[in-house]
């Protein structure tokens, strides 16, 4: 514990560097893929100018399988 300063300060910038890290994960898209035909049944956005379909998957969602 020879500087606080520089813990805090290094402690600090780890803690914004996971939050950016959760908030740029949580805004994938979700994938809705059909447990029984494993084909995409929809696409949900959560940024507004994200344009993505079925047609048209994004490089990285969040897969969830639905009925």
């Amino acid at each position: 514990m020879k500087d606080p300063l520089l813990i805090l300060v290094l402690c600090s910038a780890m803690g914004l560097l996971l939050f950016k890290v959760f908030i740029d994960a949580m805004m994938l898209p979700d994938v809705w893929v059909s447990y029984s035909t494993n084909e995409c049944v929809k696409v949900l956005n959560y940024q507004e100018t994200d344009k993505y379909s079925c047609e048209n998957l994004p490089k990285k969602y969040n897969h969830v399988w639905v009925q």
